[in-house]
């Protein structure tokens, strides 16, 4: 009972899941945060640091 066959679709599905879990989602989540962090540098440039 432990070489249990998963279906096709369900088989499809669990290696979708695990790449967007283990690959996609990082990797987006630092693309993010480099491009705000790229915008917030190019935008200082131009208008100075903050001012406290």
């Amino acid at each position: 009972m432990s070489d249990r066959q998963f279906p096709s679709g369900a088989k499809e599905e669990l290696r979708s899941f695990a790449f967007l879990t283990v690959v996609l989602a990082p990797v987006l989540a630092v693309a993010i945060i480099a491009a705000y962090g790229f915008l917030v540098w190019f935008y200082q440039m131009f208008a100075g640091p903050p001012h406290v």
